[in-house]
Formats: structure tokens, C-alpha cells, sequence
């Protein structure tokens, strides 16, 4: 893995662009939901099966929720 030590590699398996809400999988099998407004570069949209880069902070009601996501 390249970049920040607390970054993760995935790719996302989900999202519905009308509700802006998706799944990002990390290689090791977590998947994490996030909404359209964490993608990095302010497209608000992905395509499911892009390979990204990510980081994991904390959501609501104790979840955790990808963050700066960036394609690979």
C-alpha cells in the first residue's frame, strides 16, 4: 500500500447516485458506507468496481464511514 500509513485501499462495490450513498471494500474485506460528499476530488459520483484510496473516521451513532476517497 502507498500514501498515509492510515490509508486503506478498496474498491467500491456500491452506490446509488439519487440517494448519494454507497460501499467502499477494503482489500481486507471491511466494507464502509459513504456518502457522495466524501469523494475527493467533488464529483459526486463513482463507479462500482473503482479501485480507491481511503481513510476510515467516525460516523454517526458509532459507526465508521469511508473519508477522502480517491481513485486509484
Amino acid at each position: 500500500m502507498t500514501g498515509a500509513p492510515d490509508e486503506l485501499e478498496g474498491t467500491v462495490t456500491a452506490f446509488d447516485e439519487s440517494r448519494g450513498r454507497g460501499v467502499v471494500t477494503a482489500s481486507n474485506g471491511d466494507a464502509y458506507e459513504f456518502h457522495a460528499t466524501r469523494i475527493a476530488d467533488g464529483t459526486r459520483r463513482i463507479a462500482v468496481g473503482t479501485a480507491v484510496r481511503f481513510t476510515v473516521v467516525p460516523a454517526l451513532l458509532g459507526r465508521w464511514e469511508a473519508s477522502a476517497i480517491t481513485r486509484v
